[in-house]
């Protein structure tokens, strides 16, 4: 049965249940390509603050936040495309996708110090694979997506490959485990195909002028309020009711609490459409302090992942949340966020990486329990970060492990017991011992039950598609609706739904930009063979 696209939305009310990217670009293609008036679409987002995973918050008295951040290149079709008319945050007179491009021909990605061990600088010139583990990365990629479903990367890889610096270099740049997904392990490699090379030094590798809250959501957020689109915050979707048939599916009624705590019903009329993000990465997350550990909180707190659960009871065709959301201890992530009112660790990273702050990206420490990575951005990271603060990002792939000088796991640990193990590792105590007892140093840990739910080992319909069959008034947003080819845990994956979304429902005259295609490439194919090769 052929969908019928809507040609006339001037009467059409428009709600989106969540306020990511996914859902902000959906907004913005719904106005400028499918003609639905600004006032008629509704964004209803449970926290006080848009942009999901695109997070960036504080100031230099109580401390930065940034959760985690996106990687970018040059080859995200379809968030280029949604960027290149977006006003950026500093100057209207430029759009953020030539912001971005121009701040990175300035900043390039070059990273000196990838993978350190004893403080010291690894070699990474070669990826340290046998032939037996060339021969099964090159395997991956020829096989069916089919053949790989809910199998986990350990299950195609010899021990030795996930001590090898091309494993320790990719678990850490993706934050893939050994127990995630070797479907989406594939998709990446085909994906990312022409990265491979660099991936060493962190080529190709692009970033955003401030953190992507401020560079990407806040200029989305300020195109949309000048097009009249409703934000509602505070407001949390509990519930969308269905009215399904053989060959139709129509969304009637969204169930919701308001701000004031009160529970309302939304009926959606003949010409409305809901677009539902269905789960997310960073729900349900936590702030620790200097003094305090972050909390890990359960599903049950989780706003996104209960709606999707109670939709998904009422089709098959709505995907199985609890393959992505039932296993919190192979899911959960804990970063941190250091604020310093000093530049000494800044001025010691620059000299000892032979990085300029923006140009370095990761620096894994290899002999670290938590495998803990630190990324020292182009500073200032936020507009109202003031010149004499800095700030540096950091994770750890496994909280649960010990520290080698703190004796807790990191999971237990509050923001100065993080900074303590790394200055361990860096060899820095006695640098840094000064400027942490003359009180110039803040980190604040963030305890994350979900970051890695989407690498979870998952089969064909665990993911809803962005506009199941049959569905008339309805689409699934952002990284847990399914996109062929595509790689989840990325900006692109959520705006190419969004344009799936839009595209499909309404009469827009535009088609989805194609997946960039780097593995059909003779060129790039050679030049990675010959990486993983060194």
């Amino acid at each position: 049965m052929e969908r019928v696209k809507n040609r006339n939305p001037k009467n059409s009310k428009v709600y989106l249940a969540g306020a990511g990217i996914a859902s902000l670009a959906c907004a913005v293609y719904l106005v400028k390509d499918a003609g639905v008036p600004g006032e008629n679409i509704i964004i209803l987002e449970q926290d006080a603050i848009l942009g999901g995973a695109c997070d960036g918050s504080g100031d230099s008295e109580t401390g930065f936040v940034v959760r985690g951040g996106r990687m970018h290149e040059k080859h995200y079709a379809c968030y280029w495309d949604l960027l290149s008319f977006i006003p950026s945050y500093d100057d209207p007179e430029i759009s953020v996708r030539d912001e971005t491009f121009e701040f990175n021909e300035r900043f390039v990605s070059n990273a000196q110090a990838r993978l350190l061990r004893d403080g010291k600088k690894v070699d990474v010139s070669t990826y340290g694979l046998s032939i037996k583990d060339q021969f099964d990365l090159v395997r991956l990629t020829f096989v069916s997506e089919n053949s790989l479903e809910d199998k986990r990367i350990e299950e195609w890889f010899s021990d030795e490959f996930f001590h090898s610096n091309f494993w320790y270099i990719w678990t850490t740049m993706f934050a893939f485990q050994k127990w995630s997904s070797l479907a989406e392990m594939r998709r990446y490699m085909k994906r990312f195909m022409h990265l491979v090379a660099g991936l060493y030094r962190l080529g190709g590798v692009m970033r955003t002028k401030y953190n992507q809250y401020h560079s990407d959501i806040v200029p989305l957020t300020r195109y949309l309020e000048k097009r009249g689109v409703n934000f509602q915050t505070n407001t949390r979707v509990t519930d969308i009711d269905f009215e399904l048939s053989a060959d139709k599916k129509t969304a009637t009624v969204i169930h919701l609490i308001d701000a004031s705590g009160t529970e309302k019903e939304v009926p959606l009329g003949p010409d409305d459409y809901v677009f539902i993000t269905n789960g997310s990465i960073t729900e349900s997350t936590d702030n620790g302090t200097w003094a305090r550990p972050a909390l890990l909180k359960d599903k049950a707190s989780s706003g996104s992942w209960m709606l999707w659960e109670k939709i998904a009871a009422k089709d098959k065709l709505f995907g199985n949340p609890g393959v992505f959301s039932d296993n919190i201890n192979l899911q959960k992530w804990y970063s941190f966020t250091a604020t310093l009112k000093d530049s000494t660790f800044h001025d010691y990273m620059e000299n000892f990486s032979g990085n300029l702050d923006g140009t370095g990206g990761l620096v894994t420490l290899l002999d670290s329990n938590w495998l803990m990575s630190i990324v020292i951005a182009r500073q200032p990271h936020f507009p109202n970060q003031p010149k004499d603060v800095k700030i540096f990002w950091g994770y750890g792939l496994y909280p649960d492990r010990e520290g080698n000088h703190v004796q807790k796991r990191m999971s237990d640990c509050n923001g100065e017991e993080m900074l303590e193990e790394l200055w361990y590792h860096l060899k820095v105590q006695d640098l840094m011992k000064p400027v942490v007892e003359a009180g110039k140093v803040n980190c604040i840990p963030v305890a994350m039950p979900f970051v890695d739910s989407l690498f979870m080992p998952r089969a064909k319909g665990d993911r809803p598609d962005v506009i199941p069959e049959g569905a008339s008034n309805f689409a699934f947003l952002g990284q847990f609706a399914e996109v062929a080819e595509d790689c989840v845990f990325t900006v692109e994956y959520s705006v190419r739904t969004a344009q799936i979304a839009v595209y499909g429902l309404f009469d827009t005259g535009r088609e989805v930009i194609p997946v960039y295609d780097s593995a059909h490439n003779p060129l790039v194919l050679i030049e990675a063979m010959k990486s993983i090769s060194r």
